[in-house]
């Protein structure tokens, strides 16, 4: 894999790559590794699921009061890694992030399951809880709050956000560890692209 063999446009190739994942049936493509760091500094790194990629960027969504939410609204900054260990490939992905809007986190929100509308509401994600069975009474109530049949509207905690990529590295595994390396860096022109040691 070399420079010219890529798209000139990142978000294209991201697009091709994670089809090609898909195609090849990769376990969970959309699995990534979140990373951000509070604001002096201290990291921290979890699994998310990727809900949509364009060239506007890479969207999740979460609890907004969870450690990542309060990372986000001190230190609005991220990084993500796709490994998709069947094809041998890897994208890493840093950028700023932006919170999305209620209209567009409610009409994800909407898709979900049951099950996963209601562990939304009932989770203080991150925050300590007494035991299992507090988690199951919360979860019980609201049940009775939003019972079956009924629309089960987006919490006013939770909701997307988007990494506005500023570089995107594509990473194909080679014989001997002699890796390719391809990254693009957004500059005032648009995208760069450059080879990187393995």
């Amino acid at each position: 894999m070399d420079v010219q063999d890529l798209s000139p446009d990142p978000h294209a190739q991201f697009d091709a790559w994670f089809a090609e994942a898909i195609g090849v049936g990769v376990p969970d493509p959309e699995q990534m590794a979140l990373a951000t760091a509070t604001p002096d500094g201290a990291p921290s790194v979890r699994m998310v699921l990727l809900k949509g990629h364009d060239p506007r960027g890479f969207v999740f969504y979460t609890n907004r009061t969870s450690q990542k939410g309060a990372d986000l609204l001190a230190n609005p900054r991220a990084a993500g890694v796709l490994h998709w260990k069947p094809i041998e490939r890897q994208v890493r992905l840093e950028g700023v992030v932006a919170v999305m809007g209620d209209d567009e986190s409610a009409a994800y929100f909407a898709t979900r399951h049951r099950d996963s509308q209601i562990g939304a509401w009932a989770s203080p994600q991150s925050q300590h809880v007494a035991d299992r069975q507090a988690l199951d009474r919360r979860v019980a109530e609201i049940e009775l709050r939003f019972p079956r049949g009924t629309d089960i509207p987006l919490p006013p905690f939770w909701g997307g956000y988007r990494i506005v990529a500023t570089m995107i590295e594509f990473w194909q595994g080679q014989p001997a560890r002699l890796h390719d390396r391809i990254r693009y860096e957004r500059n005032s022109d648009g995208w760069e692209r450059r080879r990187l040691a393995p």
